[in-house]
């Protein structure tokens, strides 16, 4: 009875251990924004919230790169589904805690001047996220 019940605990916990060893997406989860009032060459003003912070590293003024995973599959030949992911811009974390940040926009890759084309023009919920590198 001892030793199942040891096999048990044992095997529960290499199974929570196991699974804080999986590589985790981190994502704008939230985009809050000013409303428009219709004034010619108005800026809007966007706060991005994201769902890594000082726990992963991050603290103010840490630059993100934002990342757009575009899926398409092709219909013909292997009927594969190819996964693209392009950078789409920047964003400057403003407040961290824990697990989340509050960021701003930095910079929007100009993409769009190259040919590469997006169905929703600008960062979206769902956007990926991660630490700049040099």
């Amino acid at each position: 009875m001892k030793r199942t019940h040891l096999q048990i605990c044992l095997f529960l916990v290499f199974l929570f251990t196991a699974s804080m060893g999986f590589a985790r997406d981190y994502i704008i989860y939230s985009i809050a924004q000013d409303i428009p009032m219709g004034h010619d060459n108005e800026i809007i003003q966007k706060n991005y919230y994201v769902n890594m912070g000082e726990k992963q590293g991050l603290e103010k003024g840490t630059i993100l790169d934002v990342f757009r995973i575009i899926s398409r599959l092709d219909p013909y030949e292997t009927k594969k589904r190819y996964n693209y992911r392009v950078k789409i811009g920047e964003l400057e974390v403003l407040h961290t805690e824990d697990d989340s940040a509050i960021t701003n926009l930095k910079t929007v890759d100009g993409n769009q001047e190259k040919g590469l084309f997006f169905d929703v023009q600008g960062m979206m919920i769902g956007d990926h996220i991660g630490v700049k590198v040099n």
